[in-house]
């Protein structure tokens, strides 16, 4: 028998789910929006009306306790999604948070422990995993392809000033600047494609007018778990650019724009200086492919790429990254 999807609410609807997600779920299979729920109620009102998005609610609270919502993604500023979740799972739901999980390691871990003594899924949404660029390169790598990985690096960048998410500058809200927002992001997808964690980490960072407490630029060195080092790179005050490289003793993987949804990325093969092999892919339906894996894991049918136990090892790199940043010195994860 044919089960229905999964029936999915937004809470913290804003800009992000305009943009990424209500697009991502009009392609899903195993999922479904059946909600949302946003500070400015108003606003919330004209969303579900232009968006059909059959239930609007008038609270976390009716939301989260909706029988109407089978599982909730949350998207709320980063200073919320401990207490977003929380709520959610006292309420029997399953949940999928948005990066990074929390402010620090300490909220994440209450999450995932309180998402265990519930016993309900708990993943973050780090759509990365389900890109086909990262991928392939994960795939690459586990054949040894490139042999034994030696240094790894990671780029993004973006303008900040052009994003709509004004919250991202307070620091009440955001867990930081491009280190938490999207530092987070690169960390994930070298652990990923890599198959390893991370083990330490130094940081270089600096604020300018616009960033206040947060970082604005910043570069990160991490000691993996296998032993090989990586860089991470980050700035909000750049255009927007996303690379991914990885050299290994036998070759290397190198792809520019290897993050993005919004068009081709080209993935390159190396050895001795000589191309070996170039795939083209479109990652454009990492968001939907995300939603649907997590969908079935709630049922028990396979697994979901990014548990809330890879949520939390991220947000005890982001903490030993912000750690060495002001002492100075390497910090341990």
């Amino acid at each position: 028998m044919t089960q229905s999807p999964v029936r999915f609410a937004i809470l913290g609807f804003g800009h992000h789910a305009i943009r990424r997600l209500l697009p991502a779920f009009a392609r899903c299979e195993q999922s479904t929006l059946t909600g949302m729920w946003r500070r400015d109620q108003e606003a919330a009102r004209q969303n579900c009306a232009e968006y059909n998005i059959a239930h609007c609610f008038s609270s976390r609270d009716e939301l989260c306790s909706s029988p109407e919502v089978d599982a909730v993604f949350i998207t709320s500023p980063d200073a919320m999604h401990c207490d977003d979740t929380l709520l959610a799972l006292r309420h029997g739901k399953a949940v999928l948070c948005e990066k990074p999980l929390s402010m620090n390691a300490v909220e994440a871990e209450e999450m995932s422990a309180a998402a265990k003594a519930a016993g309900k899924l708990f993943g973050v949404a780090q759509n990365f995993r389900y890109n086909r660029s990262a991928e392939w390169m994960r795939e690459q790598i586990a054949a040894g392809r490139i042999g034994q990985p030696q240094l790894s690096g990671a780029l993004y960048s973006y303008a900040a000033n052009k994003a709509p998410r004004r919250w991202i500058a307070d620091s009440t809200l955001a867990c930081g600047g491009p280190i938490g927002d999207v530092g987070v992001h690169c960390i994930d997808a070298l652990r990923f494609v890599l198959g390893e964690d991370v083990a330490s980490v130094s940081t270089l960072a600096r604020r300018d007018a616009a960033s206040g407490e947060l970082d604005a630029v910043a570069s990160l060195q991490l000691e993996m778990t296998g032993g090989s080092f990586a860089s991470v790179a980050v700035s909000a005050r750049a255009l927007y650019r996303s690379m991914l490289e990885i050299t290994g003793s036998e070759g290397v993987l190198i792809a520019e724009n290897a993050l993005t949804v919004d068009r081709p990325v080209d993935l390159v093969l190396r050895r001795a200086g000589e191309l070996v092999e170039t795939v083209t892919v479109d990652n454009g339906d990492g968001y939907t492919r995300m939603i649907d894996s997590f969908a079935l894991a709630s049922r028990g049918q396979g697994s979901f790429a990014a548990s809330g136990d890879d949520g939390v090892h991220n947000m005890r790199v982001l903490d030993a990254a912000y750690k060495s940043w002001k002492s100075g010195v390497r910090e341990t994860v």
